[in-house]
């Protein structure tokens, strides 16, 4: 199987189907990529079900410590596939091609890192791993293994949409970039409900620091990656602020966080993410001299600039909702009459990513979104809390761009 089969298969599962049931089969054929998935929870899931729909992959086994998560995990899992709580079963098996890593973040680097020292492809969930030391040095262990595919988990990577904005950004259609403002943000405590104390920290693992880099790294990340494809220039500072000012739960990581990000081309990236208040939502605006592209996750708005006027109808330029009136978020864009709004297939990047992913391998070609592409991020997601909790500025240096060259 070709890797064009590997994205055309993408494709029509995002046409044609929903991620939900799954399609177990009996076995693995020869030409098919055996893969393991270890951490089995949510986005472990999402990533087993994605993957047993496309041809072309086959889930030979899975690994959770919570062995509730491992009997939730099997409705996903093909018919032969094995559940296990030690990962280095996994690794071990030598009929395992390839891994999909979506443990909780702390446990990035040490899996990663086995699993390249035990010969297999690595498919590993943002953000990549935790702090600039492990960010360089799994970068410097991928570079010693190129025979072997590294895919970073930036799904966005893989969305029409965010590729037709790219284009109509580098076409000069928004005329040169100003700015960019990137917003994520929720109104609740962020927490998942726990069927027994003991298991706290491993089910809420994003509340603490032992774990996690929180908002940062969870959900500004994906804008991150966003725009460092969009910008093309090296970071040049980092600054931000951030609290625990509304959830006084226990929690360890920020529950609000604003990050700055100065680029040297001259563009300015603001990345805010709230879990007090969700006006709308996720967004991304890339605010240019002739006129602005506005992206949520499924649809994306391409506003020229002009005379001062309202969104006809009343329209939320992003969700295409009708709003009742002004106070309502019914948006005061310039020229709005001529604004249009930019379709793309596909509402879901998942599978297309899990596509490209499995193409590389058979082409034996490193993906858009690698090792560097990951590791650079990481360091703008350790920037970013360094900032924070400093109150300081913290500045790239030299030797991170040489280290993520091929980024």
């Amino acid at each position: 199987m070709r890797r064009r089969e590997f994205i055309a298969a993408g494709g029509a599962i995002l046409a044609g189907a929903t991620l939900g049931g799954s399609l177990a089969r009996a076995g693995a054929p020869s030409d098919t990529i055996r893969t393991g998935v270890i951490g089995a929870g949510v986005r472990g899931q999402q990533l087993m079900d994605a993957m047993s729909r496309l041809p072309g992959f086959h889930v030979a086994a899975y690994c959770d410590v919570l062995p509730f998560r491992l009997e939730e995990a099997r409705q996903f899992a093909d018919r032969d596939a094995y559940g296990t709580a030690d990962y280095r079963r996994i690794l071990d098996d030598p009929s395992v091609d390839a891994v999909c890593i979506a443990t909780t973040f702390s446990e990035h680097y040490r899996v990663a890192m086995d699993a390249l020292d035990a010969g297999k492809h690595v498919y590993c969930e943002k953000t990549l791993v935790k702090g600039i030391d492990e960010s360089l040095a799994l970068k410097s262990r991928a570079d010693e293994s190129p025979h072997l595919i590294f895919q970073t988990g930036f799904q966005y990577q893989s969305s029409p949409l965010y590729r037709r904005a790219i284009e109509l950004v580098r076409n000069g259609d928004i005329g040169d970039v100003a700015a960019i403002a990137c917003q994520w943000n929720r109104n609740g405590d962020w927490r998942r409900a726990v069927p027994d104390p003991r298991w706290e920290r491993q089910i809420n693992w994003r509340m603490y620091r032992e774990y996690s880099s929180g908002l940062v790294a969870e959900l500004s990340a994906h804008q991150m990656d966003f725009c460092n494809r969009l910008v093309g220039s090296d970071v040049v500072s980092i600054q931000g602020f951030g609290g625990i000012d509304y959830w006084k739960d226990g929690r360890e990581t920020y529950d609000n966080t604003h990050v700055t990000c100065r680029y040297a081309s001259g563009i300015t990236a603001t990345f805010a993410s709230l879990t007090s208040n969700s006006l709308n939502g996720y967004r991304v605006s890339v605010l240019g001299k002739k006129g602005s592209v506005i992206l949520g996750t499924r649809h994306g708005w391409f506003v020229p600039e002009g005379e001062s006027g309202d969104v006809p109808g009343g329209v939320d330029l992003v969700s295409g909702a009708s709003v009742a009136d002004g106070s309502q978020a019914a948006y005061q864009y310039s020229n709005a009459s001529a604004a249009y709004r930019i379709d793309a297939p596909d509402d879901d990047p998942t599978p297309q990513a899990l596509a490209g992913f499995g193409g590389a391998i058979v082409d034996g070609r490193q993906p858009v979104s690698g090792a560097g592409t990951g590791a650079a991020v990481a360091v703008m997601v350790q920037m970013s809390l360094d900032a924070m909790d400093t109150m300081t500025p913290q500045a790239w240096r030299p030797e991170y761009t040489r280290a993520f060259s091929d980024s």
